[in-house]
């Protein structure tokens, strides 16, 4: 029994042993002399990227001038996200990172134009925002940007003509425009822009009417606090205006949907991976009032959630034109050191099913406006088309 229990022993000590070689070779390198031993799967991926060491080596040792290795490592990495093909995946230098977050959190210089990459790989203004140059000098949307001071873009550099547009307040960036096949030449001053999302009133027959310009972080609160506000003045029926709404984060786009939408579901999103897969319901009892959302072909992303919620869930009607059609959920990576890595992670689906990517919405009403009407910040009830159809058919269903 003992001289058992000494063998029984041994080979335990073999398998321990055994384990334990296998998961330090496989997890930890092993340096044995002048060598070292790595987990196969690091060597593997040497193997793969074997390449890109040698042209780092080439151009560190050869290039005619010194390398700033970091501008090296920045570049590689870019090059790995721009290699997929997609616009909306991109790494971001300090710079660019800062900028991008400006667009949801603060203000900035710049010209206030939205834009985005069309199935065809322009750049297409989504919308201009409101009282900024962009509006001020007549940039519409649908509008493709050829050039920024000069410089061709297209939808492989579309960070780059972001950044080109942004810039010291008073400065003037010019940009060329294709609108109906033909070239526009625009010079603009850039101003500080500030992201103002949500304003609202009360129509007549109290009929509330809300407007949001994006998503940013305080729009979900701003919108609560407008809707509560029309709420005491003794709101029948709301009216949503989400034209030329670009979309933004998509945490505020459900928090608006929750106070609007019944128990039930708001949006899912399907990834590669299993923690992008999300099915987001809404908690009720919604609004419980006739709901009209106006929308054009700059309504995209978040805005295109929240239409699509609202038309799908029969909870409202949309009046106006075909939304922009972007379906695509975006998550952003901090690396701590100012960088970042922005990447397309899944796709959104509306409560029916549909992923709108390069479709777009088709709303309830088809509704155009006039040749040349321009829609301001005031409510008109006189010209605005889309806003009057959107009146009537909630001035019908008011009990």
């Amino acid at each position: 029994m003992k001289r058992k229990r000494i063998i029984a022993g041994a080979v335990l000590l073999v398998f321990i042993s055994s384990m334990l070689t296998f998961y330090l070779t496989r997890l930890i390198p092993l340096a044995y002399g002048e060598a070292v031993i790595i987990p196969r799967e690091e060597y593997e991926l040497m193997q793969q990227y074997s390449k890109l060491f040698q042209v780092k080596n080439i151009l560190t040792n050869d290039y005619v001038d010194k390398i700033d290795q970091s501008k090296l490592v920045d570049g590689s990495i870019k090059g790995l996200a721009s290699s997929l093909g997609d616009p909306y995946t991109v790494y971001m230098d300090k710079k660019d990172y800062q900028d991008f977050t400006t667009q949801t959190t603060g203000s900035y210089a710049g010209v206030g134009i939205v834009v985005s990459v069309d199935n065809d790989g322009h750049i297409v203004v989504v919308s201009p925002m409101k009282g900024t140059p962009g509006e001020k000098a007549g940039i519409k949307s649908g509008d493709i940007i050829v050039s920024v001071d000069n410089v061709k873009v297209n939808g492989n550099n579309l960070d780059k003509a972001v950044s080109l547009m942004k810039g010291p307040q008073g400065t003037k960036v010019s940009l060329v425009l294709m609108r109906d096949n033909k070239l526009i030449n625009k010079t603009l001053t850039r101003e500080i822009i500030k992201l103002q999302t949500v304003s609202s009133t009360m129509l007549p027959n109290k009929i509330g009417y809300i407007k949001m310009t994006m998503f940013d972080e305080n729009t979900s609160a701003d919108f609560t606090k407008a809707l509560n506000n029309l709420k005491t003045q003794g709101l029948n029926g709301l009216i949503i205006d989400l034209r030329d709404n670009p979309g933004g984060i998509l945490e505020q786009c459900v928090n608006v949907a929750d106070e609007l939408l019944p128990k039930g579901l708001i949006v899912s999103t399907k990834g590669r991976n299993k923690k992008d897969n999300q099915v987001i319901y809404a908690k009720g009892p919604g609004l419980q009032k006739p709901i009209a959302v106006l929308v054009n072909g700059g309504s995209a992303s978040a805005s295109e959630i929240l239409a699509g919620a609202i038309k799908d869930r029969k909870v409202g009607v949309l009046v106006g034109t075909k939304t922009f059609g972007k379906g695509l959920v975006q998550s952003v990576i901090d690396f701590g050191d100012g960088t970042a890595l922005k990447y397309t992670s899944a796709r959104y689906y509306t409560p029916n099913g549909v992923n709108i990517q390069g479709k777009g919405i088709e709303p309830n009403y088809v509704v155009e406006l006039p040749k040349n009407y321009v829609v301001t910040d005031t409510p008109d009830l006189k010209g605005d088309t889309q806003l009057i159809k959107a009146y009537d058919i909630i001035k019908s269903e008011i009990k």
